[in-house]
């Protein structure tokens, strides 16, 4: 009786295992012990356990599962053979694949990079999935007939530093004082404490919203120009004024300062169909001319707004704004 707890563990922790080991990439021992961490799974053990379970599990011998041992080079990696059928309690369907699929794509820069990893292997199993074209081909053409589509000029985004990325999130899922150093447009370097409070993607690019160490006001820090990113083990309680939406509302991703205004203009017919069509904002109000719109609306002042209205030439013309006051 004494033996059946620990073959009860070695089963979940080899159920654990096989659900990250992968078809279209080898893993190392060390590397799905890492996985098993990051999860905060209860059945991390030591690299030494995992190793042999693995042995085992790959063993040509073992003809139960196929599972393959690459030892051209240490540390040994494994994989699913391309033939495998992988494990299949609690598959998923063909519309959950789609789901997981479109999730990875849209969603993986938004996600913390710890629940990335620990969702690896649903993503593998879903592609996996869906890579079965003879009975699930309507789920895998569906990948090819949505997109999502620039509204401006496309730009490639900048490169960002993945393990900057990974800090960044893990602090931020986990409230904790991050330690950066950043390089500004300017070229200056500074190092820096911040408490992370929001991850926003604007276009190409990724901006944390934080709060500087001794100050009470946000600040918008570029990705792309940490230089490093370390957790503190200090954490923090999130402030109850601080709410991410708000601070998109506010216009402060489009460089304002929180001033809403009255806006004014007219536009040309041609320039201002889509304006009409997709409106500033829900009080607008519009009267047709005989060659434009005159268009009235309430809208956040913001440097974004002035590149919007340069946008349209000559198209557009008596720009009238007026602040409204606060009652914040």
């Amino acid at each position: 009786m004494s033996k059946r707890p620990d073959s009860l563990e070695t089963l979940q922790l080899t159920l654990e295992l096989l659900k990250r080991i992968r078809k279209d990439r080898a893993v190392t021992a060390s590397e799905l012990r890492q996985k098993l961490i990051d999860t905060d799974t209860k059945y991390t053990r030591e690299l030494r356990t995992i190793q042999r379970l693995l042995e085992t599990l790959s063993d040509p011998d073992f003809k139960a599962l196929d599972i393959e041992r690459d030892e051209s080079s240490k540390p040994f990696r494994y994989r699913w053979k391309e033939s495998a059928k992988g494990i299949t309690t609690g598959a998923l369907s063909p519309q959950e694949s789609l789901l997981l699929t479109l999730a990875e794509q849209q969603l993986g820069s938004l996600l913390p990079a710890r629940l990335m990893k620990s969702m690896e292997g649903f993503f593998s199993q879903a592609r996996g999935r869906l890579d079965d074209t003879e009975s699930n081909h309507l789920e895998r053409e569906w990948l090819d007939k949505v997109r999502v589509v620039s509204t401006s000029q496309p730009l490639l985004p900048p490169k960002v530093d993945a393990g900057v990325f990974e800090q960044v999130s893990n602090a931020l899922y986990s409230n904790q004082w991050l330690d950066v150093q950043y390089k500004n447009a300017a070229g200056l370097t500074t190092t820096s404490k911040v408490m992370p409070l929001g991850l926003a993607q604007q276009g190409p690019r990724m901006y944390l919203v934080c709060r500087y160490e001794g100050y009470d006001d946000e600040r918008c820090l570029a990705l792309h120009r940490m230089l490093s990113a370390k957790p503190s083990m200090l954490t923090f309680e999130r402030p109850k004024d601080f709410d991410l939406k708000q601070f998109d509302d506010d216009g402060r991703f489009g460089y304002g300062d929180g001033t809403q205004i009255r806006l004014s203009l007219r536009i040309e017919k041609g320039a201002g169909l889509h304006v009409v069509e997709c409106p500033l904002s829900v009080d607008q109000q519009v009267v047709e001319l005989d060659d434009s719109y005159e268009i009235t609306a309430t809208v956040m002042d913001t440097a974004m707004l002035d590149w919007w209205l340069q946008g349209f030439g000559d198209a557009v013309r008596d720009v009238h704004r007026q602040t409204i006051a606060s009652d914040k």
